[in-house]
């Protein structure tokens, strides 16, 4: 795993893109005393905190008055991004911080009015400039995607955001969508309008940055690139209805009426039922939900639980549902690893009571069970990427599916599986196989192998290897090594299936 890698682990998405709004601002602020820019340091100091003011005083009254959890890293974020799109103004200009005060108050406050099941539709800061544009007739200036002395600053941020969540595919639909719409609907040279689109607008930081917002992105990769796709289509300058031309928030918003329609709806709330031990340093949490909702097995949700002085990886993660959709309890567990130290969390985690109550909501993941049933599949499991192995395999006991299974799972020691009742049931009520790899063990323990998955062993337990599909679970380097090990051993990329766990993100 290479630096870029290992720093993008140890930061969550959300405290990422706060950390890079920031930089974009002291950049833009270093630029604008020496008169790169048009904006004084004192306007863009006076504007962000005016901004970042408001959209906390808003959400703080939304927050009290709606009994929500708060995301105090969304405040900031959302507030970052508006004063990046509103040029900075002076304090005697009126009008200009009327603008900020109103687009502020209602970026924010979209999120709890134009809300359904306590999941907001519209991109927060796109819906504040767009209605400011419609009431006050006041407008986005995008003045930090069209200076080229930000570019470097935009695309080298933008593209850590992008790599942390693996969402290259959807910038990528937008990005091929865009330029093409453009350079076909250019009505001149199409270089040129290519060109000018890179340069000077906003298609850089609206692609990297606004678009993959996680709570206003689609659930599966399919729906992704069709999202990407309409925003990148409306985003094209030339493109209108009638006499009605779009802006670039308003091509985001209807991409979010688009999600809005092929998501799952709402946040849930769910509440500490029990608490058991796993294995050593892993609990399992069981949780009530305050309404049945539908996933599939293998996907994961955004848990939100709220705490104070949180770290740099914010109140915020992304867990696969260990649970599966059939059980009859009705309950959604989450299996969590805690190492020392724990993050704030992680430690929040570990001291709740029972009753206690966690948010969730972005039911997503394509880390999903085939649906031809006839395929032999391969899971590859590393410590607590196991998670969505136990969802699956809990389904398919649930539902009599008696595919061809077999899971390899690696740990350092026994004592640290998890889930083994599960697997074991398995083997007797589906034909399952599980080979226990564990890696650190001094003595031989019986019922496991002793070492490191490899291509030897993948062939020796599974000779006909070529012919299943492989599911690989757990850190991301862990995935990136087996599917060079798989590549190797002649696996098409087709047959490889990876979901970087969101536990580790």
């Amino acid at each position: 795993m290479n630096f870029i890698d290992t720093f993008l682990n140890k930061i969550t998405m959300y405290r990422l893109v706060l950390y890079y709004l920031l930089v974009l601002l002291g950049a833009a602020a270093f630029f604008g005393f020496f008169g790169i820019l048009p904006a004084s340091p004192a306007d863009l100091a006076f504007s962000t905190l005016v901004i970042f003011g408001v959209c906390w005083a808003t959400n703080a009254v939304f927050v009290k008055g709606f009994g929500a959890i708060p995301n105090v890293e969304s405040v900031y974020i959302t507030a970052g991004i508006l004063a990046l799109i509103i040029s900075p103004v002076a304090p005697t200009d009126y009008a200009g911080v009327g603008f900020l005060i109103f687009a502020s108050a209602w970026a924010m406050a979209s999120k709890y009015i134009f809300a359904i099941g306590k999941k907001h539709i519209f991109n927060p800061a796109a819906f504040g400039v767009a209605l400011s544009a419609l009431l006050i007739n006041q407008s986005a200036t995008w003045w930090v995607a069209g200076n080229l002395a930000l570019l470097p600053f935009v695309l080298v941020g933008g593209l850590l955001i992008v790599r942390k969540i693996r969402r290259a595919d959807l910038v990528l639909a937008f990005s091929v969508v865009a330029l093409l719409t453009i350079a076909v609907t250019a009505g001149g040279d199409p270089t040129t309008a290519v060109t000018r689109t890179l340069l000077h607008s906003s298609f850089f930081f609206l692609g990297l940055v606004m678009l993959t917002e996680p709570l206003t992105m689609p659930p599966s990769r399919l729906l992704r690139l069709l999202y990407g796709a309409i925003v990148g289509f409306l985003f094209a300058p030339n493109v209108h209805f009638g006499s009605f031309y779009l802006s670039p928030e308003l091509a985001l918003l209807i991409g979010n009426l688009y999600v809005y329609l092929v998501s799952p709806k709402g946040r849930y709330m769910l509440t500490l039922a029990a608490k058991n031990k796993l294995a050593d340093g892993t609990y399992e949490f069981v949780f009530a939900p305050d309404r049945p909702f539908t996933f599939r097995p293998g996907q994961y949700l955004e848990w939100t639980l709220g705490h104070r002085f949180s770290d740099n990886r914010g109140n915020r993660r992304f867990f696969t549902i260990a649970s599966a959709p059939t059980e009859a309890d009705g309950m959604v567990r989450l299996g969590a690893k805690f190492y020392e130290p724990k993050s704030s969390f992680k430690r929040a985690l570990d001291a709740m009571k029972l009753n206690d109550a966690i948010s969730v909501s972005h039911l997503a993941g394509d880390f999903v069970l085939p649906k031809d049933k006839k395929k032999k599949l391969v899971f590859i499991a590393g410590g607590i990427g196991v998670t969505p192995f136990r969802s699956q395999v809990q389904h398919l006991m649930n539902t009599n599916d008696k595919r061809s299974v077999t899971l390899f799972y690696s740990n350092k020691t026994a004592s640290e599986i998890a889930y083994k009742d599960i697997f074991d049931r398995a083997k007797q009520a589906l034909g399952m196989k599980t080979v226990y790899a564990l890696t650190n063990e001094k003595t031989a323990v019986p019922g496991t192998y002793a070492g490191m998955i490899d291509s030897a062993l993948i062939a020796r337990e599974v000779p006909d290897y070529k012919e299943c599909l492989f599911y690989i679970s757990g850190p991301h380097g862990m995935v990136e090594a087996f599917k060079k090990t798989l590549s190797g051993m002649g696996v098409s990329r087709f047959r490889i299936k990876t979901e970087y766990c969101p536990g580790f993100a």
